[in-house]
């Protein structure tokens, strides 16, 4: 066995109703914090769900300023305004509360707001310098596993983003309570729900930093998700589903935080930089395609994760492997999502702008089981379409 590391959030709370005690928590954890930014967006906070948690937070004694601009992929724009708020309020604490981007926000905030560095300065891999604020995250979507994972996406231009890759970036504490994902639409729910598929199935098969502890996690992670996607999608109201799915996203994020995600993402993020696609449904296009690509180099690996979706799966390592790909469009077809790039308003035209973009996702197609050429990119998206 090759020697590793693994690092993850050092104390997780998974229980339903938890978010309404987050000012206790908060005390317990960091008694000294009298001042806190709660991160989110508005959309959020028009469905009632944070009104828990703030007047728990205030209970507790802490006084709590709401940072609500958070978009979806938000820009380095956004990512300012919320370090401008915290500074300008002396907050002692930030506490994400929302999906990926939401979390992703709260992170470089947390960072930021002492002033060490610019936010320009974090882009890349161990570029985070200095101490950041205590950092507590609440996920309201079972997707990006952000709450669990050291890493921020941030969008730098009109169609480019960047990622920031930092152990400071994990969390103190995340709770997961899945009354906050109970007003999820049906189709957030499926695009998060194989979005987070998706983190298990390519940290399983990450061919640099696999290991097995990421394989652990990834394979109870697929369990839980494809066991619970269709109900959470079709009963948006099933807390045990719901919680599922939640549970099921963070094991997935802890994997892939461990051992990254490939090809699939480096795919996914040009057609939600250039389209504007949500990112659990990009990932969700270009994944069987991906896949099939993948066979020849990843198909043991491909076969043994078969098992949990069609258990009893039978046949050679390829034709389990296929399986696998013909399991995860069956549960895309069930759950009623987009399943072609032309759905989503990419016309063949695009397609050589797309391969252009993809190609410079070094961080990510490094670690994908196969070699994937500008002319493989392009084949790929030329298959999705």
């Amino acid at each position: 066995m090759s020697a590793f590391q693994f690092r993850t959030v050092p104390h997780l709370i998974i229980a339903a109703g938890a978010a309404g005690q987050v000012g206790v928590h908060v005390a317990h954890h960091f008694p000294a914090v009298r001042r806190a930014l709660l991160v989110t967006d508005a959309g959020f906070l028009r469905t009632g769900l944070a009104e828990a948690p703030l007047r728990n937070l205030q209970v507790a004694g802490i006084e709590v300023h709401v940072f609500s601009e958070v978009q979806a992929d938000p820009s380095e724009a956004i990512v300012l305004a919320g370090v401008a708020m915290a500074q300008m309020f002396h907050v002692e604490l930030i506490i994400g509360l929302g999906g990926g981007s939401s979390l992703d926000v709260a992170k470089l905030i947390a960072v930021l707001a002492p002033g060490h560095q610019e936010l320009a300065q974090l882009y890349g891999i161990g570029n985070v310098h200095g101490q950041r604020l205590p950092l507590v995250q609440l996920p309201t979507t079972a997707g990006t596993g952000s709450e669990v994972t050291p890493i921020a996406i941030v969008t730098t231009g009109a169609t480019t983003k960047m990622g920031v890759v930092a152990p400071q970036l994990y969390a103190d504490l995340a709770i997961l309570d899945a009354s906050l994902t109970l007003g999820l639409p049906s189709a957030v729910t499926a695009a998060t729900g194989i979005d987070a598929m998706v983190h298990a199935i390519e940290a399983y098969t990450s061919r640099l930093q696999k290991n097995p502890l990421s394989d652990m996690l990834a394979t109870q992670a697929l369990s839980l998700l494809s066991g619970n996607l269709i109900r959470a999608c079709h009963d948006g109201q099933n807390l045990a589903a719901r919680q599922a799915m939640l549970l099921g996203a963070m094991l997935a994020g802890q994997a892939f935080a461990n051992a990254p995600v490939a090809a699939v993402h480096a795919l996914a993020y040009p057609i939600g930089g250039l389209f504007h696609v949500p990112h659990g449904l990009s990932n969700a296009l270009v994944l069987p395609h991906v896949l099939r690509f993948n066979v020849s180099h990843a198909a043991p690996l491909y076969a043994e994760l078969a098992a949990i979706l069609r258990p009893g799966v039978t046949g050679s390592d390829e034709a389990r492997a296929h399986a696998l790909i013909d399991a995860m469009q069956e549960i895309a077809h069930a759950t009623g999502i987009a399943r072609t790039l032309r759905e989503v308003g990419v016309a063949a035209s695009d397609l050589d702008r797309l391969a252009d973009e993809a190609m410079l996702q070094t961080r990510l197609l490094g670690n994908n089981p196969r070699l994937v050429t500008r002319g493989d990119a392009r084949a790929i998206y030329a298959a999705a379409l």
